[in-house]
């Protein structure tokens, strides 16, 4: 098989999930051997920084690459967008310290992969393959991610949130032919118990009813709740009514699992190439989806 790259470069616009900033990521075709580079146009210089596991400085509420002053964050999206099209090479630009959340999915990156098409190059695709089962754990999550040999990649994803409202879900993708229609529309989701405490931290100012699922399981005050929706530019909500706030229904029933699913994915991708083998992941999160991306960079 042949190493694969755009035909052509597209670009999509729109505010960054955490910053609230307008932003603007273009994805160019690339030469064979390549692989997958993030480009701040805004810096001085226009650095440039390999899309790599070890490139990964920080995991709160989603991925974040950076090498000294250049950060970039919510790549995981359009990262799997790309992997699970099959694309080896491309430069991503950015003119900001992140990609725009546009509506919470991977839809509209494959959507534009769809529209300008790949073009094979003169270099063999290079894979990993799994030999024998790997796992990382932590005791204190409970959270697992392993991998079991394959002769492809697939997935398999279990989230417990311990929810009423989010009750354990399982998700799985047996082939990535399969990603567009499965898996690339399911949304990212937040619970609103969260919300605050991650605009303590400076994060979520671009969060909307348009761009993530909000599940709202545990009562809070009328007054505490007009705050929040002031914060995030959502209307009036009645503080009584317990349940799912986002304006679009669920795509599907298991959605929430679905973008975990999607999260994962992304975040392999910093493998650096291809992975042959089955991944199973209990309760996963950016942070043990790094941890076990680099262990399986140590086998390259």
């Amino acid at each position: 098989m042949k190493q694969l790259t755009l035909s052509r470069g597209f670009s999509l616009s729109g505010k960054g999930l955490h910053t609230g900033l307008e932003m603007t990521v273009t994805f160019l075709p690339a030469p064979a051997g390549h692989g997958y580079k993030i480009c701040r146009t805004d810096m001085v210089g226009r650095p440039v920084l390999d899309a790599l596991a070890e490139n990964v400085i920080d995991t709160t509420r989603g991925t974040v690459l950076g090498n000294g002053q250049f950060r970039c964050s919510t790549v995981e999206h359009a990262l799997s967008a790309l992997y699970s099209a099959g694309v080896d090479n491309v430069l991503i630009e950015v003119n900001g310290p992140e990609f725009p959340i546009l509506d919470g999915s991977a839809e509209p990156y494959i959507t534009n992969l769809r529209k300008v098409g790949l073009t094979a190059q003169d270099m063999e695709k290079k894979c990993l393959e799994i030999k024998e089962p790997m796992e990382v754990r932590d005791d204190e999550t409970g959270s697992t991610v392993s991998v079991l040999p394959a002769k492809d990649f697939r997935l398999t994803v279990t989230i417990d949130f311990n929810s009423e409202l989010l009750p354990m879900q399982t998700a799985s993708l047996s082939s990535m032919k399969d990603f567009a229609r499965e898996i690339a529309s399911a949304r990212t989701f937040v619970f609103v118990r969260d919300i605050q405490p991650l605009l303590n931290l400076g994060l979520i100012k671009g969060g909307d009813l348009e761009n993530a699922i909000v599940i709202y399981e545990t009562e809070t005050s009328q007054e505490n709740m007009d705050k929040l929706c002031q914060l995030t530019g959502v209307g009036h909500y009645d503080a009584t009514e317990l349940g799912y706030m986002q304006y679009k229904p669920l795509v599907w029933e298991n959605e929430p699992a679905r973008h975990k699913l999607l999260d994962l994915i992304g975040d392999l991708s910093l493998v650096g190439m291809p992975i042959k083998g089955h991944i199973v992941a209990t309760k996963p999160g950016h942070t043990i989806n790094n941890i076990f991306a680099r262990k399986l960079r140590k086998l390259i």
